[in-house]
């Protein structure tokens, strides 16, 4: 783009006669615009309070701060969570927004009583579909995983709760920014009202529904029925990039001056608001041949937002090419998500071993314990090239088994303070797209020199553990390794071995095995893990932990063209498991270890839990349906959730919806220094249901372990302290757990992108579905087949009529179908919550998206 040639002033821009507004105003917004005068711009938005007034206010008790979510799908709607875990705040209206965008850390101000928003029973269909925001604990409805990403979610000891955390189109979800009402009952179809007198509300759904309770004045009414409404004052942190994906248009008005200098760019995501960019931005044909890029994507990065605009002024950074086209479309997701996918830096790669190849000095390997004759292998997606973590099992004189963990030793590589930790701890993580992974680190260091790959000699960190058959630990031992893994097994190698134990694999059905052992051996040893693995998952779960497993969606690729060929739900199985518990006991060793020694330093991992409000919706929305469940623990969850269903293909589907639900009010786990944080009860772990946990088991992919890494050096005297006080410790955690929400949305986002194409391509696609919310005039669906939920609208169904009504506390909808044929009955169906449905997943035209329809009943019935 050509950004040299001309700036627009800010200051100049208002808004164009003839064209359109960044937004219509809401009622909220109606009580805040200032009527235009003649000879004066009037202010939009209201200026910011100064930074001592905030900070006085916050203290003060006056003003409250916030992540800021937008309603993805009702743009006007805004939300903070309560400090308190109540219901959230709302924030009606761009104008009630001031200019913050989703994401952002804002100070809002709570507006008087009478302008409360007064909460609607269930069934008024004010809820929209939820939405694909990863952020969002909420809304973790199912998600798409890459291929490349299944190490990611077989290993990641937080699979355990995190893998929920996703949203579709109605969950994704899924990490703190929840993206619709997190308190709307709706969703879950729960009675609001049933302290009031709502509970009954029936009728055709072109009755008026009852609104609750009916006075107009929210002063009057008792708290349960309103939401606390506020105005934002202040940005504290802009955490959205202020860069977004979209269209270039020429402005409406061709007689303004404005039409001279600028265009109107129109983000895809609506949530951003629209921008002027510069003429000399766009394409030099741009004016004269506007139509020739209807379709074509640009990044365009927001500079400023002025008080008297309604809308942004900004620059156009790139064009991306055709909008639907999978690259394209993928690079602007990572921008707008603030990924870097640049090449490294000349100055980083100069940190990497410049004589290659690179082999250990004999200096480090008197320096380590050599384990290279050990039966050591790892095992891992069969499309794997980052290797970061391998097993030991040896069967001891005692009848005891000696099991080590082996972790690749990054941070001998990436050392403190370097250019290349300095781009490492900005990135903060690899992400994990469907067609390819943007690493952390420069791939010799991925790829080669930490990857644990079959046959050559590697640097590691150990924890290796003496252990009954049963699992018992009865020793410990931490420190500085070196290994020669004998095999790199696959997952489905492993399950091979784990399904059939008598089995002798031939070297034809396996990967190179090192002479120095033999199948058999291996054979054992992954044996030996699987049976000790088995007794410590069973203790785990005794001792209360929660295990919320989501369906997650593979796909195949064509090697050619890129495009999707076929998609399936991930299978989660033995073999994962098994790797599983091992990281998990790891982690949690190197916990204590870490924080044992250094008890202000430490880089811990904690997991609060759930959302008290969400929570009692959920309660209630169990009892409405009939359901025992026990929500006084993690563990009393999971007992509810393993004993409630039985194994057949309905009760397999209902515990798929229900795993959905209580993903909802799950908070997503965090990164933290126990020096900032002190008091320990807040350090657990609610889902693992441990006191203490970290991340130590993926450095080549996770910034977080290489702090660890560093950490447990440290604490075997192999290093130096860490020179990071512990208010920098804090800051980098925090920055780890806004780059992992970003990579979480960005694979979401992408398994979403490919999902889309796949419809497009070989839609429509036909599947079961398990209804799991009713509205007056819709209901949203688990589609069992792709693990995707969705809304179906009445008014898209060839229907003669639809009624709503609630069968004691339960909502319900009869579908009356239009005849086939002239002389046929309507079909009548009834839509309840777990109801099994037919659906078919058809690509909307012109665009990525796609719909849910319900299939017409049998109507032999």
């Amino acid at each position: 783009m050509n950004n040299s040639d001309s700036r627009v002033n800010p200051r100049q821009l208002g808004t164009p006669r003839g064209g359109s507004y960044a937004a219509v105003p809401t009622s909220g917004d109606r009580k805040n615009l200032n009527k235009p005068t003649r000879g004066r711009k009037k202010s939009i938005f209201e200026a910011y309070m100064s930074k001592e007034d905030v900070s006085a206010g916050l203290k003060r008790g006056e003003l409250i701060q916030g992540p800021l979510r937008i309603n993805p799908k009702k743009y006007h709607e805004a939300f903070i969570p309560s400090p308190d875990g109540t219901r959230d705040i709302f924030i009606d209206g761009v104008v009630a927004r001031n200019r913050a965008l989703n994401g952002d850390i804002v100070v809002v101000k709570l507006l008087p009583k009478d302008q409360w928003k007064v909460i609607k029973p269930d069934g008024s269909d004010k809820e929209t579909e939820v939405t694909h925001e990863s952020d969002v604990p909420e809304d973790m409805l199912g998600t798409c995983i890459p291929q490349e990403a299944a190490k990611g979610d077989a290993k990641s000891p937080d699979v355990i709760i995190e893998a929920q955390f996703d949203d579709n189109d109605a969950e994704h979800g899924q990490d703190h920014l929840q993206d619709t009402l997190s308190d709307d009952i709706k969703k879950l179809s729960l009675d609001t009202g049933e302290k009031g007198k709502a509970a009954g509300i029936s009728g055709m759904h072109r009755t008026k529904q009852d609104d609750g309770p009916k006075v107009n004045d929210p002063r009057l009414l008792p708290d349960e029925f309103l939401q606390r409404t506020a105005k934002v004052v202040y940005i504290l942190e802009k955490k959205h990039s202020r860069a977004a994906t979209g269209f270039i248009k020429l402005l409406a008005d061709r007689n303004s001056e404005l039409f001279k200098r600028c265009a109107m760019f129109s983000p895809v995501d609506h949530r951003v608001p629209r921008v002027y960019v510069p003429l000399a931005d766009c394409p030099p044909d741009f004016v004269t041949r506007p139509e020739g890029y209807s379709q074509k994507l640009f990044i365009c990065r927001i500079v400023d937002w002025k008080e008297d605009s309604n809308f942004a002024t900004g620059q156009l950074c790139k064009s991306l090419g055709q909008a639907g086209e999978i690259e394209p479309e993928t690079e602007g997701i990572l921008t707008e998500y603030g990924v870097d996918f640049s090449d490294f830096s000349p100055e980083a790669l100069e940190c990497l071993p410049q004589n290659l190849p690179w082999v250990i000095s004999p200096e480090e390997l008197a320096k380590r314990r050599d384990l290279r004759k050990e039966c050591i292998f790892t095992i891992d997606p069969s499309t794997a090239r980052d290797l970061d973590d391998a097993l030991s099992c040896k069967q001891l004189p005692d009848g005891n088994l000696e099991v080590g963990v082996h972790i690749a030793d990054v941070s001998y590589f990436v050392l403190e303070e370097t250019e290349l930790d300095k781009v490492a701890s900005e990135r903060a993580t690899s992400v994990y797209l469907v067609q390819k992974v943007i690493p952390m680190l420069p791939r010799l260091l991925c790829e080669e020199l930490c990857s644990l790959n079959p046959m050559q000699d590697r640097l590691t960190f150990s924890v290796m553990w003496k252990l009954t058959p049963e699992g018992k630990i009865l020793d410990e031992w931490f420190g500085r390794t070196v290994i020669c893994s004998c095999v790199k097994l696959s997952y489905e190698h492993a399950q091979i071995m784990l399904e059939s134990p008598g089995k002798v694999l031939s070297p034809e059905e396996l990967p190179p095995v090192s002479p120095q052992h033999s199948i058999a051996e291996i054979q054992e040893a992954v044996l030996n893990l699987h049976r000790i693995a088995q007794n410590l998952r069973k203790q785990r779960f005794a001792d209360g932990a929660l295990h919320l497993d989501q369906m997650k969606l593979s796909f195949t690729l064509d090697q050619e063209s890129g495009m999707p060929q076929s998609c399936y739900v991930y299978q989660y199985r033995d073999s994962n498991r098994l790797v599983e518990e091992f990281m998990l006991l790891a982690n949690m060793a190197v916990a204590h270890r870490i924080y044992r020694f250094f008890p202000e330093q430490a880089f811990l991992r904690r997991h609060p839990p759930p959302q008290t409000k969400l929570l009692k919706d959920l309660m209630d929305f169990c009892n409405q349906v009939g359901l025992d469940i026990d929500f006084s623990s993690a563990g009393t969850l999971q007992k509810s959730l393993n004993e409630i269903f039985g194994v057949d293909k309905y009760s397999r589907a209902r515990k798929e919806v229900l795993t959905y639900m209580f993903s909802r009010p799950m908070q997503m786990a965090l990164y933290f220094c126990t020096g900032v944080v002190k008091d320990e009860t807040l350090f657990r772990h609610y889902a693992l249901n441990v006191p203490f946990y970290t991340h130590f088991t993926s450095p080549i992919r996770r910034y977080a372990d290489i702090i660890v890494h560093r950490l447990l050096s440290a604490s075997l005297g192999a290093s130096s302290p860490i020179k990071m006080e512990k208010e920098d410790i804090q800051r980098q955690a925090d920055h780890c757990n806004d780059r992992k929400m970003a990579s979480k949305r960005v694979q979401e986002l992408s398994g979403d992108l490919f999902f889309s194409i796949f419809v497009r391509e070989c839609g429509p696609l036909e599947s079961e579905a398990m209804v799991m919310g009713v509205l007056s005039k819709a209901f949203d669906v688990l589609v069992l087949k792709f693990g995707i939920q969705k809304r179906i609208y009445c008014n898209a169904l060839p229907l003669l009529d639809f009624r709503f009504q609630k069968v004691g506390k339960k909502p319900e909808l009869t579908l009356m179908w239009e005849p086939e044929e002239l002389e046929e009955e309507s079909v009548h169906q009834v839509i309840t919550i777990f109801t099994l449905v037919e659906v078919v997943l058809t690509a909307d035209s012109g665009s990525l998206k796609y719909s849910a329809l319900l299939k017409r009943p049998s109507s032999e019935k």
